[in-house]
């Protein structure tokens, strides 16, 4: 069969590449037309666009960016005429991918969403149109599915595909490319531009109250390194791409941007603080949509804040020291630690990937079925 996927995001990128790789082991004739990135695109994924085109954070970026945005829109329903694929898959990337979706569903074109969009948290009338123009919704935060049924849709919850991810990497033997005998404290600062130009000088911004540490930043894939020498130079920083995963694995603490990595980072078992600090414009509007207590996704499952979230003008040297010290204390550490421990058991065990692959397959082999046609 053939399928389009549309992901905008590097956390979209990694979860739609795994389920490229599971539907393949189901599907020998599959072929993928995607918008996503290098991944996907290592999964044998055609890509039209790239993620790092897509991207734009908060409310005026986006009005700044608007005939990019629109422009982007009308290539990719022109695309999907052009190439009429056997499924649309979406993953997350909503103010986008919800108006694909409609344009879809009018031209007969079946349409999956594979990670929901947080409707819960803002813009809960979303709901009403989903129901619409997405046959088959897989979510992978345990209260989506509770949610969805409050207007009568029903969804099928596959767990969190992040799992897979660091359990796979786990079993791997992978070596960071920082030597040093200092502790590590990490520094995942975002994707974006934008963020990194907000997030990154202030989570330096307490590097010289640890002198005794080693501060390495993930960098982000879609930035070359020349943007972060902007930011920084000096002998406790480091900087590493393409290595989140052996960087967290060798982190004693981190200091961590909103969004999928306070996620990852809890599943490695490393305290964090959770940071964001957007636009003061775009910042006042998100503060009177979104309807959810928490911004992390770590305190958003627990339903209780286990980790620190430091926002908007609380984002500053004073308060960044006052919560690393903390991390940095033992008795703190294991009470954090345990609480990753009910995180994991929270989040519906491994193998999101395969089930979401295995159930795709299923919906579209009845749907088939019922054509008079079948999977070869």
């Amino acid at each position: 069969m053939n399928y389009y996927i549309i992901a905008g995001e590097a956390s979209g990128d990694l979860h739609a590449s795994n389920l490229i790789k599971s539907l393949k082991t189901l599907d020998e004739e599959a072929s993928f037309r995607c918008w996503g990135g290098d991944l996907m695109k290592a999964q044998g994924a055609e890509i039209v666009k790239h993620y790092r085109d897509l991207a734009f954070m908060g409310f005026t970026e986006v009005l700044m960016n608007l005939r990019t945005i629109f422009k982007n829109i009308d290539f990719c329903k022109n695309d999907l005429l052009d190439h009429k694929p056997d499924v649309l898959i979406l993953v997350d990337y909503p103010g986008f991918n919800l108006r694909i979706a409609e344009f879809a569903k009018v031209n007969g074109i079946k349409v999956f969403y594979y990670i929901s969009p947080q409707v819960w948290a803002w813009k809960q009338s979303r709901v009403h149109k989903i129901k619409k123009v997405v046959d088959k919704m897989f979510v992978i935060l345990p209260f989506e599915k509770e949610f969805y049924q409050r207007f009568d849709y029903q969804v099928d919850f596959v767990g969190h595909p992040l799992l897979d991810a660091v359990n796979n990497y786990a079993s791997e033997s992978n070596a960071l490319d920082v030597e040093t005998v200092k502790p590590i404290i990490a520094l995942l600062p975002g994707s974006r531009k934008q963020e990194i130009a907000t997030m990154l000088p202030l989570m330096l911004s307490i590097r010289v109250h640890y002198p005794d540490h080693l501060f390495v930043v993930a960098g982000a894939p879609s930035q070359p390194k020349e943007y972060y020498n902007t930011f920084f130079s000096g002998e406790n920083v480091k900087i590493v791409f393409g290595q989140t995963y052996q960087l967290l694995q060798k982190s004693q603490a981190a200091l961590v941007t909103s969004g999928t990595a306070t996620l990852e980072t809890a599943l490695f078992g490393v305290p964090e603080v959770v940071c964001y600090k957007g636009g003061k414009i775009s910042y006042t509007i998100a503060k009177q949509l979104i309807k959810v207590k928490y911004i992390s996704l770590v305190n958003l499952i627990m339903d209780k804040e286990i980790v620190k979230e430091l926002i908007q003008d609380e984002l500053n040297e004073k308060n960044l020291k006052m919560e690393l010290d903390k991390l940095l204390v033992s008795v703190t550490r294991i009470k954090l630690l345990a609480d990753y421990v009910e995180l994991k058991e929270r989040l519906g065990g491994a193998g999101a990937s395969k089930k979401t692959a295995e159930l795709m397959i299923k919906y579209l082999s009845k749907d088939l079925s019922r054509d008079g046609q079948r999977i070869s």
